[in-house]
């Protein structure tokens, strides 16, 4: 450090410093905070323009009041707040809301839907909504309705849940906004999301400042007192201290948004969290009230105050609640419920019951709802409101695209209809990622998430490999391609190197772009011992499991890349045979075309297989295989070459080629045959519980 001594005028010495120095200890004392652009505060005084507007727009009865809407839809079951109070916050100021979900299993459910709806609703108004995933607070496990204590989930097993459910909600965030503007909704700049995770402040704070700050001002009287307590105590195997503080936990999450820029003031839940959501607005009121620092401090008045509600629960015919735990849950991951068998629940609703669903889980306009009911009561047999419901539904949670195509094979199927012309094809599940088309959400929801793989491929092998067998890349080299362009992820702690990597913290999803290190060194990323994390691009997720190389074989499977398992080497094999084992020494071009040729003829039948009526015989028309077959030989044989010996084994191949893709044919109308015979059983066994 530069210094220079000067001498005031009285005679006294005076230090200064060298202006890089001065600029230094400068920046070092200062707060650093990301300034905001004077256009951004000019679109917070517009959109709070608007909002104050629209407020008195709304208490001169010009305009509905969301909170009025939530009533008249049956969303509102128990308020933790007066009436007045709410409906006046809602239409003052623009609140922060959330709704938590704990990941105890590998997927949301239908009862999870419900409260997430008002949610969604509040979002399109332009009001704050968080979705809030408990990866914290699912390691205690709520004991709300419970009399035994959860078991205990691996820590594999939570991560995978916590990730699926992440991007599952991902998914559906994105099909709000496709709704939103279906229905009208103009999206504003003020209109604002969010998804997270209740470890990114758990795994921050320390225990001590939570007992500081929060236990020391509860009393156990209230909290002893509650029925779940109660009954747990008495008629279960007791309550753990963990679990005595689980509202305590969601509390301190409640607090979390509250006191910063979420300002978040609203709770939603089902019916059976009420007790948390009062004990939550209690602690909420008494950390604001006890806050030390008056900087951040806030008043206490209606425009502080935290409020909530709860909504009805979802019930099956017996009057049990949906869930993992009753064992009745529709999953909204496809491939634990199809999409297939989530319209047909609804299908099978009464007709008493539908006219509720729709006010509930749809964004239909009431007007529109009462036109679908009288639509429906003029013929109740063709289940006209059902199928709008399950179409609303099956849009919202997984795409228009794919509640088009489900609807059109239940009319198909069910109704005795002929099929839809030009009706939307079923993609199918997806094993690759799809280079060769748009790789979107709606695509990502056919691409199953968990896959296995044996040890000897994650612990010996490249992670360029590795990428190529879980489908995220066409070959390894396309995998070396996609890392050094920075266009593959993995899970781990953010800012490692692979050599010194530590699995990421529990209940967090993070993710680090891939780069080429040692094979050795894959093993520094496996979560619980077994667990890998692949990602590429937004949407496309590989929950890896590893598993031993003796499971591996005995499952018979195999994956791209494998060694002597490939698919040339199979597709080598078939020509050997269809040449009466006499091996014609096939190129690797070749091989390849008639891969292709293979492949496209499976996906031509695939798309027979959804356009034909399944009440006619099968009518798959493929392209002539011969003249197909002789070109692609002809192609990849060069004119040097040919003699009249090679002629003839040129023939030799074409002949067992054609015999190669005539076998595939008759594989394929087998398949077909197959699908119908088990399409007719479904159909049978689905008139037979309408009618029971």
């Amino acid at each position: 450090m530069l210094t220079r001594i000067l001498l005031t005028a009285s005679g006294v010495p005076r230090t200064t410093l060298c202006r890089t120095c001065l600029l230094r200890s400068m920046a070092a004392s200062r707060q650093h905070r990301r300034p905001i652009h004077l256009g951004t505060l000019e679109k917070r005084r517009l959109a709070q323009e608007a909002w104050n507007l629209k407020a008195e727009r709304i208490k001169n009865g010009l305009e509905a009041n969301l909170w009025d809407i939530f009533k008249e839809r049956g969303y509102v079951k128990d308020i933790a707040g007066t009436d007045d109070q709410i409906g006046e916050l809602m239409r003052r100021k623009r609140i922060g809301v959330y709704v938590g979900i704990d990941p105890t299993a590998a997927s949301l459910h239908l009862g999870h839907l419900l409260p997430l709806m008002p949610l969604f609703w509040m979002y399109m108004h332009g009001y704050r909504a968080v979705s809030v995933i408990g990866g914290a607070t699912a390691k205690v496990g709520d004991p709300t309705g419970r009399l035994y204590t959860r078991d205990e989930v691996p820590r594999a097993d939570r991560t995978m849940f916590v990730t699926k459910i992440h991007y599952q909600l991902k998914r559906i965030w994105q099909n709000v906004d496709r709704q939103a503007e279906r229905y009208g909704y103009q999206k504003e700049w003020a209109w604002n999301r969010e998804l997270t995770n209740n470890s990114s402040w758990y795994n921050t704070t320390t225990f001590i400042e939570v007992v500081n700050r929060l236990f020391k001002g509860m009393r156990v009287g209230p909290m002893l007192s509650r029925e779940t307590v109660k009954r747990k105590m008495a008629e279960g195997d007791g309550v753990s201290l963990a679990e005595f503080v689980y509202p305590m936990m969601q509390a301190w999450d409640w607090w979390e948004m509250f006191s910063g820029p979420k300002d978040v003031c609203m709770q939603i839940g089902g019916s059976d969290q009420y007790g948390n959501i009062v004990a939550g607005i209690d602690a909420v009121k008494l950390l604001r009230d006890t806050e030390p620092d008056p900087q951040v401090k806030k008043p206490d008045d209606l425009l502080h105050t935290p409020v909530g509600f709860t909504v009805p629960l979802l019930t099956d015919k017996a009057g049990n609640k949906f869930g993992k735990s009753a064992g009745n849950a529709m999953w909204l991951d496809p491939f634990m419920t199809s999409s297939f068998d989530l319209y047909g629940y609804f299908m099978r609703r009464a007709d008493v019951e539908v006219e509720g669903l729709l006010k509930v889980l749809t964004f239909l306009p009431l007007e529109q709802i009462e036109k679908i009911m009288e639509e429906h009561n003029r013929d109740p047999s063709k289940r006209h409101a059902q199928h709008t419901l399950a179409f609303e539904v099956l849009a919202l949670v997984h795409s228009l695209q794919e509640a088009e195509s489900t609807r059109s094979k239940h009319k198909e199927l069910f109704a005795g209809n002929k099929p839809i012309l030009n009706s939307p094809t079923s993609i199918g599940e997806i094993n690759a990622y799809p280079d060769r088309s748009q790789p979107s959400s709606s695509l990502a929801l056919h691409f199953r998430p968990d896959i296995k793989l044996p040890e000897s491929l994650i612990t010996g092998n490249s992670i360029s490999r590795i990428l190529h067998a879980a489908g995220l890349a066409d070959s390894a080299n396309d995998a070396h391609r996609l890392i050094a362009h920075q266009g593959a992820y993995i899970g781990g702690a953010p800012g490692r190197s692979a050599h010194n990597n530590k699995e990421m913290r529990l209940g967090e999803v993070a993710f680090q772009s891939v780069k080429n290190w040692f094979p050795s060194e894959t093993k520094n990323f496996l979560i619980g011992g077994k667990i890998l994390l692949l990602r590429r691009g937004k949407h496309f997720i590989r929950i890896v499991e590893m598993i031993s190389d003796e499971e591996w074989e005995a499952s018979g499977k195999s994956y791209p890349g494998e060694a002597g398992k490939g698919r040339l080497r199979l597709l080598r094999e078939r020509l050997i045979k269809a040449s009466d084992g006499k091996n014609r020494n096939y190129t690797h071009g070749e091989l390849i075309r008639l891969d292709e040729k293979l492949a496209q003829m499976e996906r031509e039948g695939d798309a027979a297989l959804e356009e034909t009526d399944t009440s006619r015989p099968p009518q798959i028309v493929f392209p002539p295989a011969r003249s197909r077959a002789a070109q692609l030989v002809e192609q990849y044989t060069r004119s040097a070459r040919i003699s009249p010996d090679y002629q003839l084994s040129v023939k030799q191949k074409t002949a067992a080629i054609d015999k190669v893709l005539s076998d595939a044919r008759k594989v394929l109308e087998e398949k077909k045959r197959v699908r119908d015979k088990a399409l007719a059983a479904a159909a049978a066994k689905s008139k037979e519980s309408e009618s029971s």
